[in-house]
């Protein structure tokens, strides 16, 4: 009967170890792919000043687009790390709408569009961009596992108690954000 009972708690336990084991892995996951996400932004944060640069002496009497761009980039950068999903998604989305006024100017000026520099800097901001998208697929599609895990019967009841919380999503908030940046050349 001893052997019995020990078995089942052996059993118990281990069952135990290994799922909360899992869920450590599946949130390390989350992390891993939310700084994915930040070294991206943080690309595209270093291409943008370039880029205004290149535009400003094409189309200096545009100082109101180029102030919003560098304005947009100042509140993205300046969010705190721990800052969520939500609200990094807020500040990309506005940046991003900024960048779209930016690449319209370039449409009001084909002499700008014929410098090397600047279709340089726009492709690799489309590249970016491209690379920003597949960041938040994966960390989107981690985050669906983790809450999936945390919710799932029988897991839900061990993520509780040891502190497991769902992550959010990184979701673009409006409509127009959801628009890719236009990038032509």
């Amino acid at each position: 009967m001893n052997i019995i009972i020990l078995a089942v708690v052996g059993v118990t336990a281990l069952w135990l170890v290994a799922v909360y084991n899992s869920l450590v892995r599946t949130k390390n996951r989350v992390k891993e792919s939310w700084s994915d996400i930040d070294v991206q932004l943080k690309r595209r944060y270093d291409l943008i000043p370039n880029l205004v640069e290149s535009v400003k002496g094409y189309a200096a009497h545009e100082s109101g687009t180029l102030d919003k761009v560098i304005q947009a980039r100042a509140k993205a950068m300046s969010l705190p790390a721990q800052a969520g999903a939500h609200e990094r998604a807020q500040a990309e989305g506005e940046l991003s709408g900024t960048l779209k006024s930016l690449f319209a100017l370039a449409e009001a000026y084909p002499q700008l569009r014929a410098v090397e520099a600047f279709t340089s800097l726009q492709t690799e901001l489309s590249d970016t961009e491209n690379k920003i998208q597949a960041a938040r697929r994966f960390y989107n599609s981690n985050v669906v596992v983790l809450n999936t895990k945390i919710e799932s019967f029988p897991t839900n009841l061990i993520s509780g108690p040891f502190g497991f919380t769902k992550a959010e999503f990184f979701e673009l908030t409006e409509s127009a954000q959801r628009e890719p940046v236009k990038v032509q050349f």
